[in-house]
């Protein structure tokens, strides 16, 4: 079992954030059940990489020292699994908002789905989607979306090396990906509808790897707290 001094020092741990919750949630709770069970005044907790809150998966979270770690494990490639729903889209590129559009996808084949991912591979550019916590004039995009406001957000230059369909069923499109820091899979869902002339959005989404640290080896918040010593 860790001591204080284990996390004070700093470690690196691996957690499978759980559907609904924020990272900033997650890394909340590590802290202060950390801080419970060794009755530690203060501590440093940071994650090496946001998720989404209808992600789950792989999330990198450093104690202590680690902490200086942060962006060296932020910089490392990324793998995603999902699904892609086609035929429809919503302005958050996800379910986070109601679809608000639906077009025709008759056209569709198999050969079709799977020819569009090249595209996609290597260096292409990139919008982030207008519901995300970037910032903007001391501001983030989703305080403008949710506001209404219309507002202008500059590409961004990302890298994709592997775009792998992984089953088609119906409209439901599984999916694989491997990419560089800053990439959003609810953009490349938006991009791939657009690509394929039917419109698409994102239905789920699981990091399973960040660069060497994978989503097998990662433990739920609850068996965390398991470990910590109790009263």
């Amino acid at each position: 079992m860790l001591s204080a001094d284990d996390y004070l020092s700093g470690q690196v741990l691996l957690i499978d954030k759980p559907l609904h919750w924020t990272s900033f949630q997650v890394v909340n709770k590590l802290r202060w059940e950390i801080r419970r069970a060794f009755n530690i005044k203060k501590i440093k907790v940071g994650h090496a990489g946001t998720l989404d809150p209808l992600a789950t998966g792989l999330l990198v979270i450093c104690t202590g020292k680690m902490t200086k770690n942060i962006d060296s494990f932020q910089a490392q490639i990324k793998e995603y699994t999902g699904t892609f729903v086609l035929g429809s889209t919503t302005p958050s590129y996800d379910l986070e908002t109601e679809i608000d559009h639906t077009y025709p996808t008759d056209h569709l084949t198999e050969e079709l789905i799977r020819e569009a991912t090249a595209q996609f591979i290597g260096e292409i550019a990139q919008f982030p989607p207008v519901f995300s916590a970037l910032k903007k004039d001391g501001k983030r995009l989703y305080e403008f979306a949710r506001a209404g406001e219309a507002v202008e957000i500059p590409s961004r230059q990302v890298h994709i090396s592997a775009f792998d369909i992984t089953r088609i069923e119906n409209l439901e499109v599984d999916f694989r990906v491997v990419c560089s820091k800053g990439t959003y899979i609810r953009s490349l869902a938006n991009d791939f509808g657009k690509a394929l002339n039917s419109g698409a959005h994102l239905s789920a989404l699981r990091r399973t790897k960040i660069g060497d640290f994978d989503a097998k080896d990662a433990v739920t918040v609850e068996n965390f707290i398991k470990v910590l010593p109790s009263e």
